[in-house]
């Protein structure tokens, strides 16, 4: 028999895969409350016991995108056989899968919500101590934070200028796997 805390979880997981469908089909407009609740097939008023409203389910979901993240970080190490560079992208990996294959998930773990945004801020904390963590084993704890904030936005700034061609191959004669790779060396070799 499943108990009710059991229940509640599968619930709250049925209701934030619905939210996560209709985010990556239409954005944040598609989603609502009464749409999240008939795609995950529960009860009418499910959603709304689970979540106070839209803005705290879609804050749900960035943060679960961004436990994700953590969780891919956690298990990065640095051993002798792994250069730093490889290291390094392997950090910024998750986030950019995230970012290429889920764009509107993506834009969410970057929206603090103007309620309530603790769940948001911890959760991106999180993934923050795993990856100034992963960068403090290349380059240095003292350097972990400078490094981090230059890998982070760098590789921000080219995967959005690549989801939009305008890193196009043809123009820069680059690709933004290349730009990235050649930012995450410059920084590895200064470890």
């Amino acid at each position: 028999m499943v108990s009710r805390t059991e229940s509640a979880a599968a619930t709250r997981r049925a209701l934030l895969n619905a939210a996560r469908g209709l985010l990556n089909e239409g954005g944040p407009q598609r989603v609502t409350l009464r749409e999240v609740g008939a795609r995950a097939d529960v009860s009418r008023g499910a959603a709304y016991r689970h979540f106070a409203d839209k803005e705290s389910l879609l804050a749900a979901v960035g943060a679960e995108s961004w436990d994700r993240v953590t969780d891919a970080l956690a298990v990065l190490h640095p051993t002798p056989s792994v250069d730093g560079a490889a290291l390094l992208r392997a950090a910024l990996d998750p986030l950019l899968a995230v970012g290429r294959d889920e764009p509107e998930v993506f834009r969410m773990m970057f929206t603090v919500p103007a309620k309530s945004p603790e769940v948001a801020i911890q959760a991106a904390g999180r993934a923050q101590m795993e990856f100034l963590r992963v960068i403090g084993s290349v380059v240095g704890d003292e350097h972990s934070h400078l490094y981090g904030a230059m890998l982070l936005t760098s590789a921000l700034g080219i995967a959005s200028m690549g989801a939009s061609d305008h890193l196009d191959p043809r123009m820069w004669q680059t690709t933004p796997d290349s730009v990235l790779d050649s930012l995450v060396g410059m920084i590895a070799d200064r470890g």
